[in-house]
């Protein structure tokens, strides 16, 4: 059974899904898998022969906590989970990840689900890269590409989307969704491949 290490924003995109969420594992992970794994196969909460295919690990706070995730085929008996959770809350901090996140991480973080227009979207060419990097004159340059291409309509939206973001990088991941940023000096790469 693999352990994979992930971050608490990956947690926060599990909208969902479900799993055990178990606090305060110092030591060895292996051990508080294979522990674990036991434990609930002997309560037979987990069918003898079935289990966890893949276990998480994160930290937070200080804490090393690792996530048991529930799988459509899996054998389990949720009741009995449910009662073992409670039981056990002391030793192990047993928690759903469905009321961890909320209460621990501020929520599930919004799935950014694409229109079919935006699938489709017919992105040109826009040479950015050795441009002046101010992110008023990058917009300029995509907004120019984007009207000179008959996408008025999409530069008023970019305009818009760049205009709620937080960070520079948020900025320019917006403009890499209209435009495809090359390099403002074509013979650059021409030089790299001769390299």
């Amino acid at each position: 059974m693999s352990i994979q290490e992930i971050t608490t924003q990956e947690l926060r995109t599990m909208d969902g899904q479900e799993g055990l969420i178990i606090q305060g594992c110092g030591g060895d992970l292996r051990e508080w898998v294979d522990g674990i794994h036991e434990i609930l196969t002997q309560e037979g909460i987990l069918k003898k022969g079935t289990g966890f295919q893949g276990v998480y690990s994160f930290t937070h706070r200080g804490l090393t906590c690792l996530l048991f995730p529930f799988k459509e085929d899996m054998e389990l008996n949720v009741g009995k989970l449910a009662l073992w959770r409670l039981q056990t809350h002391a030793s192990f901090g047993g928690t759903w990840l469905s009321d961890y996140v909320p209460n621990r991480l501020g929520g599930f973080l919004p799935k950014q689900v694409q229109s079919p227009a935006e699938q489709t979207r017919v992105k040109p060419d826009c040479p950015l890269i050795g441009e002046d990097g101010n992110i008023f004159n990058l917009m300029g340059k995509a907004g120019q590409t984007l009207r000179a291409n008959g996408l008025g309509d999409h530069a008023d939206e970019m305009f818009q989307r760049i205009q709620q973001c937080q960070s520079y990088h948020s900025a320019l991941a917006i403009i890499g969704e209209y435009v495809n940023i090359t390099d403002a000096n074509p013979s650059r790469d021409m030089d790299l491949e001769m390299q």
